[in-house]
């Protein structure tokens, strides 16, 4: 068995492929249902963020795995195949643990060393537990890159470097608004990301944060915590002129802000420059709306690009650094656990005779005392242990350097050794 990651990114996919292949629960159940109907899958995990649709499987085989996955995707999203060979990000193996742990870390994602993604994944990993779909190779895996990205984020200043998705964009509309100390901040939704982009809003000091979102009490909620107001879903149109900047990150499958209501928000505020930070994927802003005099629209793509931009700082490096240490330490552990059937069948054979022998000299001696007995038993005990110990380490350690194979037939030929399910 191995690790396989299969599917698109922010950086092989451009936002249009990536929209398409966006998730709903009834494409995400279509997805899961097709990987667990392939003989080559054993296990599995779906990602779907705003930037990355990507499964982490154990499998058996390589080329029907991807097979597997292919038609998929494919029949989940509506991808073509030809724009799947074009855009996917397929990872076997040592790649595909290493891709894993830096999606985990955040040193994957768009916005470098966002934190967001951790929430995400163990979001996945719970959804694939409940459903059956995850076993305890793949569990394992995605546990220990969680705690290795929550390492990322507490041994290094990451998070102080890293800039998010939301705080670029408002960077961005610093700049077409000439200064947004005194902006009034109207964000769309209550999820996860719209309480970050509410978050960060309020932390640069807006002049006025508003949500609206489709559960009024959720979005209440929200900007009390933050001092702000919220408005009934109803009322989006006042909200959307009154507005110096629209943040919108719902998750619909439907177009939020069309085209002509960002219009008659212009005529309402007279042409008062107005940006639009589009956070959502699908898109929740029509594109159409950036051809509006006075109009600024900002979609992942553009704040990816302004991401991008960036030199990579030293504490990226060393985030990288505790990453590289902790794939190191799993494929090690991972490649060691490969060496239990030997082991074990090493020391069932130990066993059977051990037990043979002290039987046989129990019988013969039927006037031994309990306590000497007990030395006895104690005694061979050790020494077999002592015998086994070497060729046990030394089992693990060929397991680590891919030469396992060749220890395993040496000791099947010298011991006549068996696993559980049959010949070793």
């Amino acid at each position: 068995m191995s690790i396989l990651s299969f599917g698109i990114n922010h950086r092989r996919a451009p936002m249009s492929v990536l929209e398409r292949a966006a998730l709903d629960d009834e494409r995400l159940e279509e997805l899961e249902r097709t990987a667990d109907a392939s003989p080559d899958i054993a296990e599995h995990v779906v990602v779907s963020t705003c930037n990355r649709t990507e499964i982490y499987a154990e499998v058996s085989a390589f080329h029907g795995a991807v097979a597997d996955l292919t038609d998929a995707l494919t029949s989940a999203t509506g991808i073509t195949r030809e724009d799947l060979k074009n855009h996917l990000d397929l990872n076997f193996g040592e790649a595909a643990v290493a891709h894993v742990f830096n999606v985990a870390a955040g040193l994957d994602s768009m916005a470098v060393g966002e934190s967001q993604i951790l929430g995400q994944l163990r979001a996945s990993l719970a959804r694939a537990q409940a459903g059956g779909h995850v076993g305890s190779h793949l569990n394992a895996l995605i546990q220990q890159a969680l705690r290795t990205g929550k390492r990322v984020h507490s041994e290094t200043a990451i998070d102080e470097v890293s800039r998010s998705l939301v705080g670029a964009g408002l960077d961005a509309a610093q700049t077409h608004l000439e200064g947004i100390s005194g902006a009034h901040v109207l964000v769309i939704g209550a999820g996860s990301m719209s309480a970050l982009a509410a978050t960060t809003a309020a932390r640069r000091g807006v002049g006025r944060l508003t949500v609206v979102n489709r559960t009024h009490e959720r979005g209440l909620a929200l900007a009390e915590r933050l001092g702000g107001s919220a408005r009934h879903r109803d009322e989006l149109a006042s909200a959307l002129a009154e507005a110096d900047v629209v943040i919108s990150c719902t998750g619909a499958v439907t177009r939020v802000v069309g085209l002509a209501e960002a219009a008659d928000a212009q005529v309402d505020r007279g042409g008062r420059p107005q940006v639009y930070l589009d956070l959502a994927l699908p898109h929740d802003i029509a594109h159409e709306v950036a051809g509006l005099t006075g109009v600024a629209r900002l979609g992942l793509d553009d704040l990816g690009e302004t991401l991008g931009s960036d030199g990579e700082p030293p504490e990226v490096d060393a985030a990288r650094g505790i990453v590289a240490e902790a794939v190191t330490k799993h494929l090690g552990e991972r490649a060691a656990s490969s060496a239990a059937p030997t082991v074990r069948a090493l020391r069932r054979a130990a066993q059977q005779v051990l037990e043979s022998e002290l039987e046989r000299l129990h019988q013969r001696t039927p006037d031994m005392s309990d306590a000497h007995r007990h030395e006895v038993d104690r005694a061979v005990h050790r020494v077999v242990d002592k015998l086994l110990h070497q060729p046990t380490v030394r089992a693990k350690e060929l397991a680590v350097d891919g030469r396992l194979g060749e220890y395993e037939d040496a000791l099947r030929q010298l011991f006549d050794l068996h696993s559980e399910g049959g010949a070793l």
